[in-house]
């Protein structure tokens, strides 16, 4: 039977350089993601804290929402929960993006040491 070492397999400078990009990519990706959905939950916040005024005074003051691209009419009462979900949830999502961003940097930093690479 053929064992298993834990002695990492010699590169190419050709491999060490496309897995250095692809990490690099990767990275390049989460963070835009993590960006883009930054600036979701901020709109979410200012909906909200502009939907929370109204739904003091007017609960039941219809407002409309757009909804895998079709736009409803619905109340503030109803519309407000359903937005503070949403928010919370993308905020879940931004927690995971960027704790997969911080172990891809980790990875990309032992990579780093591990090939002395240096950027030039």
């Amino acid at each position: 039977m053929a064992t298993t070492t834990t002695k990492p397999k010699k590169l190419s400078d050709q491999e060490i350089q496309q897995n250095y990009v692809r990490m690099q990519n990767e990275m390049q990706a989460l963070a835009g993601k993590i960006g883009e959905l930054e600036q979701e939950a901020d709109e979410h916040s200012l909906v909200l804290s502009t939907l929370n005024d109204v739904l003091a005074q007017e609960p039941d003051r219809k407002c409309f929402r757009l909804i895998g691209g079709v736009l409803v009419e619905r109340t503030v009462k109803d519309v407000a929960p359903a937005l503070q979900t949403n928010r919370d949830g993308i905020y879940k999502v931004i927690g995971n993006l960027t704790e997969q961003y911080k172990t891809k940097d980790q990875e990309l930093d032992s990579f780093k040491r591990q090939y002395n690479i240096r950027p030039v």
